[in-house]
């Protein structure tokens, strides 16, 4: 297993941006069980509990198939370096970039990689601003 990465221009050189294939909604409920109970297990990405309510990501198909509120259909971009929780300054530099070009920007950082949402239509102008900065730090 890699180790994690922490220097920015590391992060930024390797990070290696990846469109994923499967594509991504967010739902929100106060009632965790209601939505679990409509969804399969595995069509869940990650979850948030805020004080209004859970924010599900999850596969777009089940959600669809849900009946639940849609209300973010996204594409799922990760950057495959694995970078360090305590690294400082990947997401404002990444972010900053697809904001000069007016994509939003939904992002999750888990252990092993960071995880950009942005809307399918902005997908691969994302990927192009991504592949971009990559390239400008290598």
């Amino acid at each position: 297993m890699s180790q994690p990465v922490s220097n920015l221009k590391a992060m930024l050189a390797t990070m290696t941006p990846k469109l994923n294939d499967e594509r991504v909604a967010y739902l929100s409920s106060k009632d965790v069980q209601a939505v679990l109970a409509k969804l399969p297990p595995e069509s869940i990405i990650g979850t948030f509990r805020e004080e209004e309510a859970t924010t599900f990501i999850v596969e777009l198909a089940a959600a669809e198939n849900s009946g639940i509120e849609i209300l973010f259909r996204g594409a799922w971009i990760t950057l495959t370096v694995h970078s360090a929780l305590s690294g400082v300054g990947l997401t404002a530099a990444f972010a900053n970039e697809l904001a000069n070009e007016g994509i939003s920007a939904n992002v999750v950082a888990a252990y092993y990689h960071d995880h950009i949402f942005v809307s399918v239509e902005d997908a691969e102008r994302a990927m192009a601003v991504l592949q971009k900065l990559q390239q400008e730090n290598l």
